[in-house]
């Protein structure tokens, strides 16, 4: 007897762990041999507040599915009474001027229709679809972590080129301002050269601006206070990349599993069992009640057959006439289904676009990036012809700053490519639901 006790309340602990749901796919950011990307993924996963308030939201449906079962099992009540009062004596029937009064109610609506039953698997279709809500907030924050740290990264890799070109900028203006000292070149040769410098100097203020902002946005991603940037340690864009290969084509059945699509079904599902109840509201209820009150009033002892009142009721009921509400609620439960099963339709379309999209976009900032590596390296082998005239006297130095800089331009434009590219493959990660 007590090991089939013991069975069950074991079965019962391990579906109610069924329902406490995770999600942590952290292996495709592995591939990008970067330390401190993983280990700011798991950061964002342990101390995001925003991750956390969804859990706890997670949770109160899964409670609330607990609550709707419990409106399909029996219940019972107690209620403890003083009751004082004077009757007349009848000959030798006496009852107690004070008495006190226990009664046990019992009620139970038998759910020979299954409606009950349908308000819970109703919720619990809720459930789900907050479950696949709560794996795209997922995905999304650690989509966005992701980018934000590729970001810093190329930023860091940005500013220490833009540095350069100021630097060179600076030299090209001092030599314009000694030639312009000796009269040898006139104001607006001098003015030109001042507003490259200051153009070029905007542009590395600008930089910086931007990285800070990204900084505090990366830090509150991953739970840490925005003063904190300066502590946030990270990689050499040079080193990052992805080390393995990126599909040509992506499963309908990986698309059709992703989490908006997957919530979007279970919503439908929801709906489609609302209908079904609003159907069964036109059926009666049925319903048994059982009371059993034990008393001092009468003689005898106080749990006594004698001292005790017992009644039960059992009975089906039925609404006659509301107005038209249970019409009206069919038809509000229809409209809501078609509703949500376009919905439906177009969160599918929506999954296959923004997948094929993802796909597109790689195909064509892959070829782009590599049209830049050749531009670089074709600028490479020009600056080392440049270096050797220069080493022998052939140009003048001004030529060779005008090469130096050319080549720190191409290398921004390497920069920007390589970024877009890694970020694209986070974005078909995104849009795979992560299963890439």
């Amino acid at each position: 007897m007590f090991k089939k006790i013991f069975l069950i309340l074991a079965t019962l602990f391990v579906c109610q762990s069924c329902f406490a749901y995770e999600f942590k796919n952290t292996e495709f950011f592995n591939n990008f041999s970067d330390i401190y990307l993983t280990q700011y993924i798991n950061e964002a996963l342990t101390n995001n507040h925003d991750l956390k308030a969804t859990n706890q939201k997670v949770e109160q449906y899964r409670q609330q599915v607990k609550m709707s079962f419990a409106q399909e099992l029996p219940s019972l009540s107690v209620g403890a009474n003083y009751a004082g009062f004077h009757v007349p004596q009848f000959d030798n029937f006496k009852l107690n001027d004070n008495a006190f009064i226990l009664p046990f109610m019992a009620s139970y609506e038998p759910d020979f229709l299954l409606k009950n039953r349908d308000k819970t698997k109703s919720m619990k279709k809720t459930y789900e679809a907050m479950q696949e809500e709560e794996k795209a907030i997922y995905i999304s924050l650690l989509s966005d972590v992701a980018t934000n740290y590729i970001n810093i990264l190329e930023y860091d890799k940005l500013i220490q080129n833009q540095s350069e070109i100021v630097k060179i900028t600076k030299e090209e203006l001092n030599r314009t301002q000694k030639k312009f000292n000796q009269g040898l070149i006139d104001t607006k040769t001098l003015e030109t050269e001042k507003q490259n410098y200051e153009v070029e100097n905007n542009k590395l203020i600008t930089l910086k601006k931007q990285e800070e902002i990204i900084l505090n946005n990366f830090a509150t991603l991953i739970g840490q206070s925005p003063e904190n940037t300066n502590n946030i340690k990270r990689g050499n864009l040079a080193n990052f990349d992805y080390t393995k290969a990126i599909p040509d084509t992506i499963s309908s059945d990986v698309i059709f599993s992703r989490p908006d699509v997957l919530a979007s079904e279970r919503n439908l599902e929801k709906a489609q069992i609302d209908v079904r109840i609003a159907r069964k509201e036109f059926l009666p209820r049925f319903n048994i009640t059982g009371v059993w009150a034990f008393n001092t009033i009468a003689p005898g002892t106080f749990f006594s057959w004698q001292s005790s009142l017992a009644a039960i009721f059992a009975g089906a009921t039925m609404d006659i006439f509301k107005g038209g509400e249970k019409i009206a609620n069919l038809r509000l439960k229809k409209a809501k289904y078609e509703e949500l099963f376009e919905n439906y339709r177009q969160t599918d379309l929506n999954a296959v676009k923004e997948v094929n999209t993802s796909l597109c976009i790689i195909k064509y900032d892959t070829q782009i990036d590599k049209t830049t590596l050749s531009q670089l390296n074709f600028e490479k082998n020009k600056f080392n012809s440049t270096t050797k005239k220069y080493k022998q006297g052939v140009i003048s130095y001004p030529e060779y700053l005008t090469g130096e800089k050319n080549i720190l331009n191409i290398k921004q434009n390497k920069i920007n490519t390589k970024t877009q590219k890694l970020i694209d493959y986070v974005t078909l990660y995104k849009a795979t639901g992560g299963a890439l």
